[in-house]
This record gives structure tokens, sequence and C-alpha cells, in this order.
């Protein structure tokens, strides 16, 4: 096989001899891959062979819906690609909820899925099902390598898209196509440069948000894929414009500048919501504005319904799809923020606006005081959840990435969970799958082995992913997990509570001790039942550069209800249970 370093001294026009599986190895290479995620299987044995002398690695998982979350966490936080792969048929079918969230998460995953054999295909062979179809709706392209002659262009392409276009690509091969040979081009990496945004429409903006009296800029995720996070505070600290975050992106703006008033969203920041409701113009910079996202929380009903909208998202599908807009700009969030701040200067200095900076600051300490003195009573052997979250905010390491999964505890550490550096907050974003945060965290360790990674997740959701403890344990992979083992599961258990009368079908949980059956696995176990006992058990954690996982014995409070917009109260027309017959009521 040639390798990268010798094709370095070739014209990368000049083509190759090599075989399929070759030219599979040589377009990773090309393209910088140097992990991978997945289970080994016979369908693509022949390419897998070569990782190792090309360099890259193998990382085995127990499910293949975890390689996907894997591969997901560490796109986000290395601004890379994540690459998976499986066994055709069961193995692929797996893939699919991960994929699904690294859609929602527009990260840039490559997701190779091995198929049947061209010449048997339909015949309803051995794990064979039809893999582009159920693929359809959660990837930004897909394609079916039509020749093994095509192997390295169709890659090429794959790869490019999912980068230009922030999304999954699935890449779908015959098994028998990997064999043979042909004369192949690698090709280096595509870089495809974006721009600001019409100049029309960033002229318009500017003029927008010069009139303002009171604009407030809502970051959301694109600013972190475009690295635009200096820009943005730039451009807010020149119009004194308050920053609020989008939800679950709290790492979108640096928690800690004196214009950052918190999160949006579901238990999110009351400071950012009581700010953003004052608003007459609210620029949107880097996010598609989210159904979910911009809900009523606390009781309060916070969207600004008369404010004029400048919206700016790379897609331009995005731009006024949820929120009526009075200014479109399809632009990349960091070029756009710089070119409205140079528009703004031209048309007049601005001074700062002390009153504004009053505003956001007091906002900020209510909220502050009133998180700190939200009941959350702790019990003997368990810990008041707020509790809990607010111990490990106080412990936890400046650079480090969190991820969260769905949840009730889960989702009210939105409120505890500030950053001042990005990428550093990864969720399942509006796909809102259970599973997700341990294998995110898991990606993103093996992406960024310099900074803590540490998963959320509550016991329900645990029971999903625990078994990737075997994964760090066997692959040397440090991540923390933080179970909240209150033995429920308790968003929907919430719903009952509100809805059915506290008819429990379902959500109470009978657990082991998490922290025991991690060591059985060889990684570090600690159970925490004490609210003191948080933050040494979340240092010595990352100190030790193990796989850690804390059991954190919860009472089985429950925060505000997940879903309040999907819910009725029950209307039953039967006066009872009863059977029924063969013949009906």
């Amino acid at each position: 096989m040639n390798t990268m370093t010798e094709l370095k001294s070739l014209a990368l026009s000049t083509k190759i001899r090599m075989t399929p599986s070759e030219a599979f190895v040589e377009t990773l290479v090309a393209q910088g891959v140097k992990d991978t995620f997945g289970i080994v299987g016979s369908a693509y044995m022949d390419a897998h062979d070569l990782f190792p002398g090309a360099g890259i690695r193998f990382i085995s998982v127990a499910h293949e819906q975890n390689a996907a979350h894997m591969a997901d966490g560490y796109s986000r936080v290395t601004g890379k690609h994540g690459v998976c792969i499986a066994q055709n048929g069961p193995g692929i079918t797996n893939f699919v909820t991960g994929i699904a969230a690294a859609y929602w998460a527009h990260s840039p995953v490559i997701c190779i899925t091995p198929e049947s054999g061209s010449l048997t295909m339909g015949l309803g062979g051995f794990q064979e099902t039809e893999q582009m179809p159920i693929f359809s709706k959660i990837t930004k392209w897909q394609v079916h390598i039509n020749s093994p002659l095509r192997m390295a262009e169709l890659m090429h392409r794959a790869f490019t898209i999912a980068m230009h276009e922030r999304g999954p690509v699935q890449v779908n091969i015959p098994r028998d196509y990997y064999y043979g040979e042909g004369d192949y081009d690698i090709l280096a990496p595509q870089k495809i440069e974006r721009s600001a945004g019409g100049p029309d429409a960033l002229d318009a903006a500017a003029r927008l948000l010069a009139k303002a009296k009171f604009p407030v800029i809502l970051s959301g995720g694109g600013v972190i894929m475009a690295n635009g996070i200096k820009d943005c505070a730039a451009l807010a600290e020149y119009l004194t414009a308050p920053v609020v975050n989008s939800y679950l992106h709290n790492d979108s703006f640096p928690a800690s500048h004196e214009l950052s008033c918190g999160p949006l969203g579901y238990q999110g920041s009351k400071a950012a919501m009581k700010i953003i409701s004052r608003a007459d113009v609210v620029l949107a910079l880097g996010s598609r504005l989210g159904p979910f996202g911009t809900l009523p929380q606390h009781g309060l009903e916070y969207w600004p319904k008369h404010a004029r909208i400048i919206q700016i998202d790379a897609d331009p599908r995005m731009l006024g799809l949820v929120k009526k807009v009075s200014i479109g700009i399809c632009g990349d969030a960091r070029l756009a923020a710089r070119e409205l701040l140079q528009r703004l200067k031209a048309l007049g200095k601005m001074a700062p606006n002390k009153a504004r900076l009053a505003e956001v600051r007091k906002e900020k300490e209510a909220w502050a005081q009133e998180l700190a003195k939200w009941p959350s009573p702790n019990e003997k052997g368990r810990i008041g959840p707020r509790q809990a979250l607010a111990a490990l905010a106080k412990a936890m390491p400046k650079n480090a990435m969190v991820s969260t999964d769905i949840g009730n505890v889960c989702s009210v550490a939105n409120s505890y969970l500030p950053f001042d550096m990005a990428p550093s907050f990864l969720a399942a974003m509006s796909f809102g799958n259970c599973g997700y945060s341990y294998p995110a965290a898991i990606g993103a360790k093996v992406g960024r082995p310099d900074r803590p990674a540490i998963a959320y997740v509550g016991d329900g959701a645990w029971g999903m992913s625990l078994a990737e403890v075997m994964t760090c344990v066997r692959e040397d992979i440090p991540a923390v997990a933080v179970v909240f083992n209150n033995g429920q599961w308790g968003a929907e258990k919430k719903n009952q509570v509100d809805y059915f009368d506290n008819r429990f079908l379902g959500t109470n949980l009978e657990n082991p001790n998490f922290a025991e059956v991690a060591k059985a696995m060889g990684a570090k176990g600690i159970t925490v039942d004490r609210v003191d006992d948080i933050g040494d058990a979340l240092k010595s954690a990352v100190k030790s550069n193990k796989p850690t996982v804390i059991n954190l014995m919860l009472t089985r409070e429950l925060g505000d209800p997940f879903r309040r917009d999907a819910f009725r109260q029950p209307k039953r027309l039967l006066p009872k249970y009863r059977k029924y017959s063969a013949k009906g009521v």
C-alpha cells in the first residue's frame, strides 16, 4: 500500500495503482483521520486490517450506537470529522440513533456502512437490509459506492460535504467492493471558503442595530463552530449588548464576561430570560432558533414578541423557519460578526451604555442568589440534586468538557454549567435521546486527551451506556461518568406526578451499586452520599487519569416538567378499569 508520505512526493493528480481497500484507507489518511469508532466486522475487514499501518486507531466499542455518539463527541470538540464503521445489517441499524443525534448537533460525522455483497443484495441473505433509506432523513448527504473504482472519489466528496454542510454523511459500500485493484487519485481535503453574507443585508442589519434601544445578542452553536466567540464579544462590547446563550450552548459565550446573561431554554437562566424579554432588536448569531429552545420557563413568557430579529445562519433554509425575521443573513457567524462591527463603527462611534451594564449585573446577581437559596434538602444517605449540581460546578476544572444526558437532573444542570472556553458543552440537542452523554464524553476525551471529559447521566440512561466502561478500561480512555442515582426515570415520573395522580408505571428503578459495577469492569468507582464529599470525589476522579464512575446518591426530588407543551389532563370515559372480552366492552 502506498503511504501518504510517498504520495506527498507525487503530484496529487497522478493516479496510483492500489486495491479499493487501500484507496479507502489512503483517503482516510489524506483527510487527517487518526481515530475511528465501531465494532469489527467481516464486511470491511480487508480495509480494517490496514488501519494500524496507516496510523489509524480503531476504538472497539460495546454497542454501535455508542460508536456514533463517540464520533459525534470527537467531532464537536476537535472541529474535525468523526468516523464510525461497523458490520453490515444489524451493526449499521444500531447507528441510527447516534447519527440522528449528530444530525441535530451539526456534527460532520462520516458514517461508513458496509453492505451485503453486490451480487446477492435483494435475496434476503444473512445480515441484509436496505441501508440507505433508514438514514435518508438524518444525514446531509448519502452516497452508495457503485463501483470499486470510485472508492477514493466518492469518499473524498463525502468528507467535503460533511464539513461544508456541517452534518453526518453516509458512505454505503458493498462488501465485495473492497477487493480488486485499480488506478486511484488520492486527493487532499477540499476547503470551501465561507462568507459573511450579502452586503446589502449586512448594511441593513448594522443600521437596525445602531438604532436599537435595547439590542440583545443570542449566541448559538454556529458561533462555536465558526470559532467566532471573540468576534461576538467584540460586537457585543461595542453595542453594549447583553448576550444570551442559545439552548444547550452554554459555552457559546464566556460566562465570566460582564455582558453574559446565561442560557435560554429549559432550566436556563432567569437573568437571560428577563434581559431578552426587554429587547427591541435580537441578533440571533449562528442559531436556527429551534422551537424547544425558546419555550416559556420558570413561569416566564420571555421571548420578545415585538422585537425585530436579525438571524444569521450558514444554512439558508434555517432563516425565518421558526421565528419571523426582519433580516435574514446567510453567512458564517464569525465573519458576519466582524463585518457588522466594521459597519457599525463606520456609522459612528457608540458610547458604552452603563445603564444596560448595570441592568445585566442586577439580573445576574438576583438569579445567582435565587439559585443558591433554591430548596433542595438532603436525606440520610441521599443528596438534594440542586445541592449536588452546585457542588459539582464548584469543583469542575476550568478546562473540563462536560456532556449531559437527557433526563430530569441532567436538564436541571443547565442552570449550573457556566463555561469560559469552547467547545466545552456537549448535549444531545433537540433529538434528546437517552444514553448520549457517556459515549460523547469518551469521544471528546479521545479527541482532546489534554482536557478532562465528564459525563452527567441519570441512572436510567446509564443502563444504556455503562457497558462502555469496559471500552474505556480496554482502550485506556480516562473519561469520568457522574451517575445521578435516584432510582427513577425522573423526567417521565414528573409527568406521572402532574398528570396521572402519582401512578408510577415503569418509572421506578432498582439499581446496583454502580461504583462496584465499575470496579468489576476494571475502572475506578466512587460512591458519594454526602454533599461535602462531591468536590473531592470529582477532583480525585480527574486527577487519577483513570476511567471513573461516581455513583452519586440523590433524593427523588424532581424539577419542573420537561414537556409541559406536550400534555393535557387525561380524560377517561370508562368508570373504572375493566377487562375486555373478545366481543368488546
